[in-house]
């Protein structure tokens, strides 16, 4: 049975947002919702009857606002918006991302502060729990006045316009009513405006890629602590004492998880007594990189539920005081600053997992054959996983400059300053992506290696991973296409496979 997800006057978090977008939870509507939306209604419907100049309700937009339009032409200025402003180009948004994109803007909207209405919050609700999703081009958001472009993309779908997906299906707005048996959404006025301005588009994609960075910052917990007992390191730099006395929040988490993953290994205690001093950085210092990263993915949380659950629009409606108040919550810093930091935080997770890859196939470093096969030579084993890794960590020192700190002025200049707010929460994404094969990679070495120490228990947590690596996974005996391997990894830790057999043996990581 599908869970469902109610939209009412309480926030709206990150694990619902991702029930709905990803695993088709049904989405309704509190009766406290549709007071509020009809309230506003009611106040709007006033105003246009008294002739009253407001902005995007009787006028042009941006730097068309001061031109009046006629009662006469209300109608037409809704639409005309939605087609004017769907001008995105390149590849479409994931089904999960359009669907967060349609979620946010129901959310948004029934806080009753923007010029939406009920039905148009309940036409977005029906297509969700249909399976229907807008095709929205991911390019052509400067992220203010929100995001004009591709928001205007979702909302053409309600009318029976542009594109969309039924069944996984590519069809036009149009063919998709027909086939379910809708008419095409009568816009009333103010409304074109309130569907399309707004930041829900950079929001949904920061969003989910904040859901995977919080889950790989646990994961790469795992593949650093397997890395570190086959490479014979020590578990003093996890004691709890050293992250006390420089207490960053993340690090302390990282190095508590990391000491339970390895408890009672076998392999570590076997060298207690060698002569090395110290680790090298990538092991001893891995809770204090770890923990950085965390915190800042701590960090942009607060700013993207705070988002998620914030009204976006303008003009913004008071209905209850009767005002109506032109603003610029619409602009897209906060989560533009946020997710630069993530891509940055994230990028650094990718990096210090690479170095530890370079340590296990490299055997002047790791003394275990050389890129962790047997008959080195006619086998290549990990030779190229590792470049693999070094391409995508190099990928994204490009991809982490922030986006942020470009602007370029719009709409004859009214808009002359905006955030690039979409362009950074795109480029988070595909940090985190990179990131997360990175680390993939990682726990590929990591249990190859652990197969080479057949008379040693690891520890606790490191053994759970291991078989459930290994449930999927078979050992490299002989070459065989590793780019399969890899994938089959990434598919396990976003089924949450591997996370899940650690955690039942030793406690939720934090």
């Amino acid at each position: 049975m599908k869970k469902t997800i109610c939209l009412d006057q309480n926030g709206l978090g990150l694990d619902a947002l991702v029930a709905v977008s990803r695993t088709g939870a049904i989405v309704e509507l509190s009766k406290e919702v549709e007071e509020t939306v009809r309230n506003t209604e009611n106040f709007i419907d006033r105003l246009v009857e008294q002739n009253r100049r407001v902005y995007g309700v009787t006028t042009g937009f941006g730097a068309l606002s001061d031109v009046a339009i006629s009662k006469k032409d209300v109608d037409q200025l809704q639409i005309n918006i939605l087609m004017s402003h769907a001008a995105g180009v390149g590849p479409p948004l994931g089904a999960d991302a359009a669907r967060a994109v349609m979620l946010l803007r129901a959310k948004e909207l029934s806080m009753g502060a923007a010029c939406g209405r009920l039905e148009s919050i309940r036409r977005i609700v029906d297509f969700l729990n249909r399976g229907i999703y807008p095709h929205i081009p991911e390019q052509g958001s400067v992220g203010a006045s929100g995001d004009l472009c591709p928001m205007a993309h979702m909302a053409l779908l309600l009318i029976g316009k542009g594109e969309g997906y039924l069944e996984g299906k590519r069809m036009t707005g149009e063919a998709i009513l027909k086939a379910c048996g809708m008419k095409p959404h009568k816009l009333s006025p103010g409304e074109g405006l309130a569907l399309v301005n707004g930041t829900q588009v950079m929001t949904a994609i920061g969003a989910l890629a904040l859901f995977d960075a919080i889950r790989l910052a646990k994961l790469i917990d795992i593949s650093a602590a397997m890395s570190l007992e086959v490479l014979l390191g020590s578990r003093t730099e996890f004691d709890p004492r050293i992250h006390a006395l420089r207490p960053h929040p993340g690090q302390a988490m990282a190095a508590d998880n990391m000491l339970r993953i390895i408890q009672d290994s076998e392999i570590i205690s076997s060298h207690k007594d060698c002569k090395r001093i110290q680790d090298a950085y990538t092991l001893r210092c891995s809770p204090q990189v770890h923990g950085a990263s965390r915190d800042a993915i701590a960090y942009t949380r607060g700013v993207v539920e705070t988002e998620m659950n914030a009204a976006t629009n303008n003009p913004m409606v008071f209905a209850d005081s009767g005002d109506f108040l032109l603003g610029g919550n619409f602009h897209g810093q906060p989560v533009a600053l946020a997710l630069d930091f993530m891509a940055m935080a994230v990028a650094e997770l990718a990096n210090i997992s690479e170095r530890r890859i370079e340590r296990l196939v490299n055997p002047k470093l790791s003394g275990l054959p050389a890129f962790l096969v047997k008959e080195g030579g006619l086998n290549s084993g990990f030779m190229i996983a590792q470049y693999t890794a070094a391409a995508l960590v190099s990928e994204n020192k490009v991809l982490a400059h922030p986006a942020s700190v470009d602007s370029i002025p719009t709409s004859a200049n009214k808009e002359d300053h905006v955030s690039m707010g979409t362009i950074a929460a795109r480029k988070c994404r595909d940090v985190v992506a990179n990131a997360e094969y990175v680390v993939a990679i990682e726990l590929l070495c990591a249990a190859q290696a652990l197969d080479l120490f057949t008379n040693l228990k690891p520890g606790r947590g490191t053994k759970a991973a291991y078989k459930a690596i290994r449930k999927q996974i078979p050992n490299l005996e002989q070459d065989r296409i590793l780019a399969t391997d890899i994938d089959c990894m990434r598919r396990m830790m976003h089924s949450g496979e591997i996370l899940d057999a650690v955690e039942n043996r030793i406690g939720t990581l934090g």
